[in-house]
C-alpha cells in the first residue's frame, strides 16, 4: 500500500483537466511508500494517446527530492479518454520494477486514480491511501 496526501491528489486531477485533450505526467516523490512531494513534468509529445518526459525536468525532480530526503516513488500520467489501466504501450514502457505507475483518468467525466506494480509484463493493482 502507497499513502498519498490528498492535497496532492488534487493538484494530479487539476493537471490532468488543465492538459485536456492531451495526457499530463510527472513524478511522484516521499518515503517510506508515503508520497510527499508532486512534480509536474511536461509531455514532450503533446498527445492524448502517450507521453514523453523533459528529461532536463526529470534530473531537476530527482536531485530535488534527494535534496529533501525523497526518492522517487511513482511515475504518473493521465488517461484523458481511457480508464485508470495501464495500457499496452504503458506497460512496454515500465521499465523501473521499482517504480509505481499511477495512472489518473478523467473517462466519461469521472475522476479515478489507480496505482499499479508492472514488472516483466506483469500488472498488479497497488492500493492508493488518500491521507
Amino acid at each position: 500500500m502507497v499513502t498519498i496526501k490528498k492535497e496532492i491528489v488534487e493538484k494530479l486531477f487539476k493537471q490532468a483537466e488543465e492538459g485536456l485533450p492531451n495526457e499530463v505526467c510527472g513524478y511522484l516523490a516521499g518515503k517510506d511508500n508515503q508520497i510527499l512531494e508532486h512534480y509536474e513534468l511536461t509531455n514532450l509529445d503533446k498527445s492524448p494517446e502517450h507521453f514523453s518526459m523533459d528529461p532536463k525536468e526529470q534530473f531537476n525532480a530527482v536531485k530535488d527530492a534527494r535534496e529533501k530526503g525523497y526518492k522517487i516513488i511513482s511515475c504518473y500520467h493521465s488517461h484523458p479518454e481511457t480508464p485508470a489501466r495501464p495500457s499496452a504501450e504503458d506497460i512496454k514502457l515500465a521499465y523501473d520494477p521499482n517504480m509505481i505507475y499511477i495512472i489518473i483518468s478523467l473517462a466519461g467525466g469521472s475522476k479515478e486514480i489507480k496505482g499499479y506494480e508492472i514488472k516483466e509484463n506483469n500488472v498488479k493493482e497497488i492500493k492508493l491511501e488518500v491521507v
